[in-house]
């Protein structure tokens, strides 16, 4: 297998995924800018949308969508129980936090990565990102990872995505039981090493 990825960007998660399954896979880093992949070809063949990640499977096949990987990825190792069974409810509350996360916070996030974007809309989407976390706050207080006491593919997107905050503006020191989970995230030892791939830690 393949991952396309860039440092730091959504595909951090997958990329924390595949070293929590322990997985093989070739990692293959997709500049942000040039879409000039290491062997000088044009990542816009890979993907014609440009974006990470991209996980291309030994036979040719690939997967898009960082959601639709992650759930790949976790049926792979079914052992390491990073998503519950498929058609279990609990998969299905799974989905439901990856669409959260996809929806609300993900894209949430899009428009104050853009330096186009106008300062009275910036202010309107970090209100509404402030508020998505607030309630998403209130729900940490309950749990020790989303699906309750396990560690899931959820985690690792939810961990990616509200990493972003510090480059965006976004103080998160409102969510003391947000911060307190994403220290517990970010202590595992599978996403130090996918985070020291990425070149985001020493």
């Amino acid at each position: 297998m393949k991952l396309y990825y860039s440092p730091g960007a959504c595909s951090l998660s997958p990329h924390i995924v595949l070293r929590e399954a322990q997985l093989d896979c070739e990692l293959i880093c997709v500049p942000t800018k040039t879409h000039k992949l290491p062997d000088g070809s044009d990542f816009y063949a890979i993907n014609p949308l440009g974006y990470v990640p991209v996980l291309e499977l030994d036979n040719g096949n690939r997967l898009r969508e960082g959601p639709a990987i992650v759930q790949y990825l976790a049926d792979l190792a079914p052992e390491k129980h990073l998503a519950p069974p498929l058609g279990s409810w609990d998969r299905y509350r799974l989905m439901e936090w990856l669409t959260f996360i996809g929806t609300e916070l993900h894209k949430g996030f899009s428009p104050l990565f853009n330096p186009a974007t106008p300062a009275d809309m910036r202010q309107m989407v970090l209100e509404r990102l402030r508020g998505r976390l607030e309630w998403l706050n209130n729900e940490l207080n309950r749990r020790s990872f989303l699906l309750g006491d396990t560690f899931s593919v959820a985690d690792a997107y939810l961990f990616t995505v509200t990493g972003w905050s510090g480059f965006v503006g976004l103080d998160l020191s409102a969510f003391t039981h947000l911060l307190t989970w994403r220290e517990q995230i970010a202590a595992r030892p599978a996403v130090q090493l996918a985070m020291r791939e990425e070149g985001l830690i020493p």
